[in-house]
């Protein structure tokens, strides 16, 4: 049973990546599904989630508008895509699964419980 991310690296400020996460072992299916991240000296910041029935979705008011999260089912992954990248979104980033409802904001430590290993996210000139 895993989550593995990938697709993080370098690009340039401005520039887009789009992460995936690979579910392993069991379905993402009824499952929220989460982006966590956390930069170098600083706390965990909740990014964006999707609710188990796919209807509701959150997004850090850092990332509104420019990141999106979605699934595909049928490869059992999840997306972040992240668009208009800035040197403030250099962090690991993890995928995480659990049982957000979809109403107000997430309690990230609560409500997803399984998480990735991480994949590193570093914009810079």
């Amino acid at each position: 049973v895993e989550l593995a991310e990938s697709g993080g690296g370098l690009v340039q400020p401005g520039g887009s990546l789009r992460l995936s996460c690979a579910a392993s072992g069991f379905s993402l299916d009824g499952y929220a599904i989460g982006w966590i991240r956390q930069a170098p000296g600083k706390e965990r910041e909740g990014v964006s989630c999707m609710s188990h029935s796919d209807s509701s979705t959150y997004y850090g008011d850092s990332v509104k508008g420019r990141f999106t999260i979605s699934r595909d089912k049928a490869k059992n992954t999840v997306y972040l895509q992240m668009n208009s990248l800035k040197p403030e979104d250099t962090a690991v980033y993890y995928c995480a699964t659990g049982l957000w409802e979809g109403w107000g904001t997430p309690d990230w430590a609560s409500d997803f419980a399984f998480w990735g290993q991480g994949t590193q996210v570093t914009v810079s000139s």
